[in-house]
């Protein structure tokens, strides 16, 4: 991936996570943007999103931000300076809780161990 593709998605990230806790402020207190994945031509960029909570709390936020999804894509419009203003689609990110609990059973396994 190039550097510039890198820094766009980057900015995107930055730009849509400080529209979403500006604008709203009590709705968005849960999600996180995890990152953006624009594709090689700048037409469509995928949004991945955590949410603290569980499956049912993170389809209902994932529906939210697919209803404000004309908003956020003007507002990526009016902020980011591009010649095409990508198709977005959001896109839960699953990857931290996985992570997490890897992490916990890890340090199980560690506590078990005899040391040396």
């Amino acid at each position: 991936m190039s550097n510039r593709l890198l820094r766009v998605n980057e900015l995107m990230q930055r730009e849509i996570s400080a529209y979403l806790r500006k604008r709203y402020t009590s709705e968005s207190v849960a999600i996180t943007i995890t990152g953006v994945d624009v594709t090689g031509d700048l037409r469509e960029a995928k949004v991945f999103y955590a949410v603290a909570g569980d499956e049912a709390e993170a389809e209902r936020k994932g529906k939210w931000l697919r209803g404000k999804l004309r908003e956020i894509r003007e507002m990526v419009a009016k902020s980011v300076v591009m010649r095409h203003v990508p198709l977005l689609t959001f896109v839960h990110d699953s990857s931290a809780p996985r992570a997490l609990r890897i992490e916990q059973l890890l340090e199980e396994i560690d506590r078990k161990e005899p040391k040396p």
